[in-house]
C-alpha cells in the first residue's frame, strides 16, 4: 500500500543517517476505500493526491511541535516534508475513526518506523514557499478549531506545490539545503 508519511528535514536526517525514519504515532495517510467511497468521481492518482495533501498539514503540526520544543531544523525550520512509502498491506491498519485516509502502521519489531528501501519518493517545500508554511504553522492549530482565517493561510501554504525527490537524490538534497 502507499502511504504518505508526514515529516520534517529532521526526519529526513535520521532517514539518511540511521537508514529508518519514525513515523510519529505510527500514523500515516493513503487512498482508503473509505476514502475513495467519499468521492462520486476522480481516479486513483487524484485520491491519493487528497491523501497526500493530509500528510502536508500534518506536516505542519510536526513542524510546530520542533519549533516549540527548539528542536526543528537547523537552517530550514518551515520546509514541509511528505515521504510516499510503499509498505504491505498486511502491516497497515486502517483509522476510519479518525480520519477517512488515516492508517497506523502496525509493525512487528519494526515499531512505527519505515526503511530506505520502502521508500518511494521525498516531497520537500521550495524556499519560495517558507513564509506561507511558517503562517501555516501558527494557524493551524486555529484553523482546525473552525477559525476561518487560519483556514485560508493554511490552504495558502497548502497551494504550494512540493517539489519531488527520487530517494537516491536525498542526500544531494539535504547537503544542498
Amino acid at each position: 500500500m502507499r502511504l504518505f508519511v508526514p515529516a520534517t528535514l529532521t526526519m529526513l536526517e535520521t532517514l539518511l543517517e540511521d537508514g529508518r525514519m519514525p513515523v510519529r504515532s505510527g500514523t500515516a495517510f493513503a487512498a482508503t476505500p473509505a476514502l475513495v467511497e467519499s468521492y462520486s468521481e476522480g481516479d486513483a492518482e487524484e485520491i491519493e493526491h487528497v491523501a497526500f495533501l493530509e500528510a502536508a498539514r500534518a506536516s505542519l503540526r510536526l513542524l510546530g511541535g520542533e519549533v516549540d520544543a527548539g528542536a526543528a531544523h537547523a537552517t530550514h525550520p518551515y520546509r514541509r516534508v511528505v515521504v510516499s512509502v510503499d509498505v504491505p498491506d498486511d502491516e497497515v491498519v486502517l483509522r476510519p475513526d479518525l480520519d477517512t485516509s488515516v492508517v497506523r502502521l502496525d509493525r512487528p519489531g519494526a515499531g512505527g518506523t519505515v526503511a530506505s528501501a520502502e521508500v518511494a519518493a521525498v516531497h520537500v517545500d521550495l524556499a519560495g514557499a517558507v513564509d506561507l508554511v511558517r503562517a501555516a504553522v501558527d494557524a493551524v492549530d486555529r484553523a482546525d478549531l473552525g477559525d476561518e482565517d487560519a483556514e485560508l493561510t493554511v490552504g495558502d501554504a497548502l497551494d504550494a506545490d512540493l517539489a519531488w525527490y527520487d530517494p537516491v537524490e536525498l542526500p544531494f538534497l539535504l547537503s544542498l539545503l
